[in-house]
């Protein structure tokens, strides 16, 4: 009986109170006691917010007596305060500190949401262009970084994480062979039918191999192969990237000393660099087979007929440069994947734009980058 005595009173001495009283001059003084944390206020948390509210805002605050402090009490207070410390508070040091804590950080978000402003006109051209700014810059820095990475490769061969650069290669090459080859054969059947249509009636059957060979082997094999990659296995990159960042797997990297661009970037890029051409060439087999199918029911321009003419109607350079676009689509499509991937914030929501945004991007460097080679090589490879 006794000991629950105690413990009652212990308790009792314990719970938060809220006492007023008048000093000179009118003014009121509020002391506090007992300890404020969430399990001593929450069964009086209505009574201790009616009391702090009839205190007058210029009241002296006293806090000497409080035993302990958590966030939860120090936000009753906060918020009693008008989300600003009192002119006059007595507290102990620690108990200021944390104070000062809550109006410093509060005062960050006041100025964060002040400082929008809303978009349209000459702003939003600004903040886009900053943005850009910034994206660009980090790029061509993730480039930098992936060339020194090549360099320090090439004189320390053990550094390199080979397993690595075959596990993507796996991933990002074999496991997208069949839909490569899927969608390959099947533009290969369209753009013979099509074709065929057109030539049959001029009576030109025979072009129907310097159309197909020259268009997908120079043109639609790599920049095909080069799309489905960049929705397939880019977006998985940049997907890959964002849960490590989610998940502070990197900055733990960067904690034990292993460089993320030597150990995550690098493979990624080589993978592709190895990868894209051989689905390039795995592209132009099923397309040119399909389209081969097609003129055969359509115009009657059969496989033999094809193997003849195509070495002539396409000369080798071709080839070379579909392939050699091949290389430059596959570098291109896995650093813009680890650039997004690496700028997502630690939230979900933030991993879906980056990815999305991965995606599109990637589809636009790629046709930008085709675009640049068709001029440079507008004279190579014509028959």
């Amino acid at each position: 009986m006794i000991g629950r005595l105690q413990a009652d009173a212990l308790a009792d001495a314990d719970r938060p109170r809220v006492k007023v009283e008048i000093v000179e001059s009118g003014l009121r003084r509020v002391v506090l006691t007992g300890r404020w944390t969430l399990t001593a206020i929450a069964p009086r948390l209505e009574e201790l917010q009616r009391q702090l509210a009839a205190a007058d805002g210029r009241a002296e605050w006293d806090c000497l007596a409080v035993e302990a402090f958590d966030s939860a009490g120090m936000v009753v207070l906060w918020r009693a305060w008008g989300r600003s410390l009192p002119a006059a508070l007595a507290a102990r040091p620690a108990h200021r500190r944390a104070f000062e804590r809550f109006l410093a950080t509060d005062s960050r978000e006041k100025s964060a949401v002040a400082g929008r402003r809303p978009a349209g006109g000459l702003h939003d051209v600004g903040g886009r262009l900053l943005d850009f700014g910034a994206h660009l810059t980090d790029f061509v820095a993730l480039i930098g970084q992936t060339a020194l990475d090549g360099l320090h490769v090439i004189r320390h061969p053990g550094d390199m994480p080979w397993r690595e650069v075959s596990a993507n290669i796996y991933k990002c090459g074999v496991r997208a062979m069949p839909v490569i080859a899927l969608v390959g054969f099947m533009v290969g059947v369209v753009l013979a039918y099509l074709s065929a249509l057109q030539l049959h009636r001029l009576g030109a059957d025979l072009y129907i191999v310097d159309i197909l060979g020259l268009g997908i082997i120079r043109e639609l094999g790599p920049v095909l192969a080069a799309l489905l990659v960049a929705g397939r296995s880019g977006s998985a990159m940049t997907a890959q990237l964002g849960v490590m960042r989610v998940t502070e797997e990197i900055d733990a990297l960067a904690t034990m000393g292993v460089s993320r661009s030597l150990r995550l970037i690098l493979p990624k890029v080589i993978a592709l660099a190895v990868a894209m051409p051989l689905l390039v060439l795995w592209v132009d087999v099923l397309a040119l087979t399909g389209g081969v199918l097609a003129a055969d029911v359509q115009i009657d321009v059969g496989y033999q007929v094809f193997m003849d003419r195509l070495p002539k109607a396409v000369p080798l350079a071709n080839l070379w440069i579909g392939l050699a676009k091949g290389v430059v689509f596959g570098i291109a499509v896995a650093l813009v994947a680890c650039h997004f991937g690496l700028r997502v914030r630690p939230n979900t929501e933030s991993l879906a734009a980056h990815t999305t945004a991965s995606v599109v991007t990637a589809i636009t460097v790629v046709i930008l980058v085709d675009a640049v080679f068709a001029i440079a090589t507008r004279t190579m490879g014509v028959p």
